[in-house]
């Protein structure tokens, strides 16, 4: 994995509401906070900041977005990582995310 800092924590996948809905997890909050600390310098629009992440072996090139809802970073988890990591909707995975 390319990138500056490495993060690992554990969440669920949850489904965004509105039609055709994408799947997420949210960051834990005490690290969104340390990332929006340090490094919001590297925020492009939106609150979006380039990142790696990886579940078991399948990593991909992606972003997280600062959702100031959730006060968070929401990371989105595309089909493919879904299907390669054989994770479910509301499943408790362990990520790992460098930014």
């Amino acid at each position: 994995m390319d990138g500056k800092i490495t993060y690992q924590f554990t969440s669920r996948i949850w489904k965004h509401d509105a039609p055709g809905g994408w799947y997420f997890t949210s960051l834990p909050k005490d690290i969104s906070k340390e990332i929006r600390t340090q490094l919001k310098w590297q925020e492009q629009g939106w609150g979006r900041m380039t990142a790696i992440a990886k579940i078991g072996t399948y990593e991909w090139q992606t972003a997280i977005w600062f959702d100031t809802k959730r006060d968070t970073y929401l990371l989105p988890i595309k089909a493919e990582a879904r299907k390669n990591t054989h994770i479910a909707l509301d499943e408790e995975i362990v990520i790992s995310i460098k930014v």
